[in-house]
């Protein structure tokens, strides 16, 4: 863990991060955040609690079924890779209402012009923002309301979340300020590892998604052993061999990625692997990384598909998580009503 995981001793060492059960688990997921999620869970001073972000997937319409099969099987995932549901809080989002009663508070903390400033809204609405859901734009001030219900200290955040995280910063700054109180924690982003942004294997400037209309764009962690070592086998790269150091990586997207997808995989900085494999073309290093990748992902898949064949189980783990959930929310919501001034708080 780095230097910069500290925290003020006023708050209890706490880390909160989600993941929409929007369907289709990739190697971007794991490596992005499941992973970190298990090595921060494992640390030892932090409490850490983890969560299906349901309520945020339904910003766009989502087939009712197909939520609560991509919830389920978001939650196998989370255990499948490495998540204790006994030693971390792992639950739905939709099961804790604090969230959604916070997130209210928080809209009216946070600004318009904070709002309007959110780059993933432009994305994701694109030309049809008059037509987009209400809950699209807010969605911002709910995210704050998951990470700050629990006075969450730390969040391990992807490059393209960063800017949630600062505006959840904001809305506690805010808050603090508003009402003259030192009541929640200015949350810090938690962003180190290889990998923390897993490219597309059929184009190194995109990132691997799993609405990339090709399958071989990326690893499902569905996907069996023969389908990982294909897709990698088959993966873009370039006709240069790989370079001794980091730097000879740039310009080079296809290479980068797959060199950060062995390093993330190995628990390896980008130039130990090069010192390894550098000078090597890619028909020796692809088969090096079909190996790796087989070895770490195919018993997460193959667990996964044992573990969703219960879903009574997989609900009675959420059932359960929601309630340590509740636990700690509970009394933050209280207190955070009793400050803004609601009687019966």
């Amino acid at each position: 863990m780095s230097e910069a995981v500290q925290t003020s001793s006023q708050f209890t060492p706490r880390v909160f991060s989600g993941i929409q059960p929007s369907g289709g688990l990739t190697l971007g997921n794991y490596l992005g955040a499941m992973k970190r999620f298990v090595d921060m869970q494992n640390v030892g001073n932090f409490e850490t609690i983890y969560c299906m972000v349901d309520l945020h997937a339904i910003t766009v319409w989502q087939d009712p079924e197909k939520l609560r099969h991509a919830t389920r099987e978001l939650c196998a995932g989370f255990i499948a890779a490495g998540i204790d549901p006994e030693q971390s809080i792992l639950f739905n989002q939709s099961r804790v209402p604090e969230h959604a009663q916070l997130a209210w508070i928080f809209n009216c903390v946070a600004r318009m012009g904070w709002m309007q400033r959110m780059t993933q809204f432009k994305d994701k609405a694109g030309k049809n923002a008059q037509n987009a859901s209400l809950g699209l734009f807010a969605y911002p001030a709910l995210m704050a309301a998951d990470i700050l219900v629990y006075h969450a200290t730390h969040v391990p955040v992807g490059d393209d979340q960063k800017q949630h995280l600062e505006l959840t910063r904001d809305i506690a700054i805010k808050f603090n300020h508003d009402y003259d109180t030192e009541f929640f924690p200015v949350t810090e982003p938690v962003i180190e590892g290889a990998a923390t942004r897993v490219m597309s294997l059929r184009d190194g400037s995109k990132k691997m998604s799993k609405s990339d209309p090709s399958d071989a764009s990326r690893i499902n962690m569905t996907d069996d052993a023969d389908t990982i070592a294909k897709k990698i086998r088959k993966a873009k790269t370039d006709p240069e061999a790989l370079p001794s150091e980091a730097k000879g990586l740039e310009g080079r997207p296809e290479a980068a990625n797959l060199v950060n997808i062995y390093a993330a995989l190995a628990d390896m900085s980008v130039d130990a692997v090069l010192r390894d494999v550098g000078g090597k073309q890619f028909s020796e290093f692809k088969p090096m990384l079909s190996e790796l990748a087989v070895e770490k992902l195919a018993p997460i898949s193959t667990e996964m598909a044992r573990l969703t064949q219960d879903a009574g189980e997989i609900d009675r783990i959420l059932d359960r998580g929601a309630e340590r959930a509740r636990e700690v929310a509970a009394p933050v919501l209280k207190k955070t009503y009793e400050i803004v001034g609601m009687v019966g708080a």
